[in-house]
């Protein structure tokens, strides 16, 4: 006698692993589709040599360079206003906060982190759209005059651990510098800053700029955090 349970119970096999081929099957063809449809950007020889022009002037091996290269005002515009300046900013803030983590605050009040101001807590992009996101030269009077506007928005990852820092008890020293003012480079003002405000007793655990004349110098603190800035060089 045929088993008729059995029977049913082959037949829904063979019935349930048909069904699988086929969704298999489907699937593939969709992926496929998908794949072929999607717009393909073309790649250009100037994005190549502006990544890599990019990646010298945030590791402070191209120097001294007074404009963006013409080749280069596109590639900058995008970096700065399709996100990608954000999330870099967002991971390099991250780093900071987990720096903090293993830090043992003393009770005198003396335990601080240095700011810059410019494109580190205050957005200029706005000024700097206008400048071609720096296609143009560095213009430090104009830039004052914009600056003192106080139209300059806060760049949010920075408010996040400008916020931290000051629940978690540190002091911050927000130094900013103007050669036009002070007739010295950032770095030897800076330097002059910190030096007294060591000399006060502060301990500076970190120190965070856009700049590298921001990060270097004397009394830079334990740990030196780099922002990401390729529209202006500030010697």
């Amino acid at each position: 006698m045929i088993n008729k349970g059995g029977l049913i119970w082959e037949i829904m096999k063979q019935i349930r692993e048909l069904v699988m081929l086929l969704l298999l099957a489907l699937c593939s063809k969709l992926t496929a589709t998908s794949a072929g449809s999607m717009p393909i950007r073309k790649w250009r020889p100037e994005d190549s040599y502006c990544l890599s022009w990019r990646l010298g002037v945030e590791t402070n091996n191209i120097r001294a360079w007074r404009i963006v290269p013409n080749q280069c005002l596109r590639y900058v515009e995008s970096y700065m206003m399709l996100g990608q300046y954000e999330r870099d900013v967002d991971l390099i803030i991250d780093q900071v906060m987990d720096v903090n983590h293993d830090v043992v605050l003393s009770n005198d009040g003396f335990d601080a982190w240095t700011l810059d101001v410019d494109d580190t807590c205050l957005s200029n992009l706005f000024y700097y759209q206008g400048k071609r996101f720096g296609g143009d030269p560095y213009d430090p009077k104009g830039f004052n005059e914009w600056a003192l506007k106080g139209v300059c928005s806060a760049i949010p990852a920075v408010l996040r651990l400008y916020n931290k820092l000051i629940k978690s008890g540190f002091k911050l020293l927000l130094v900013t510098s103007s050669d036009e003012y002070t007739g010295m480079s950032g770095i030897v003002y800076k330097s002059e800053i910190t030096k007294k405000l060591v000399g006060e007793g502060y301990r500076i655990w970190g120190n965070v700029g856009d700049q590298w004349s921001d990060l270097q110098g004397e009394y830079i603190g334990n740990r030196t955090f780099k922002l990401p800035n390729p529209m202006y060089f500030v010697p």
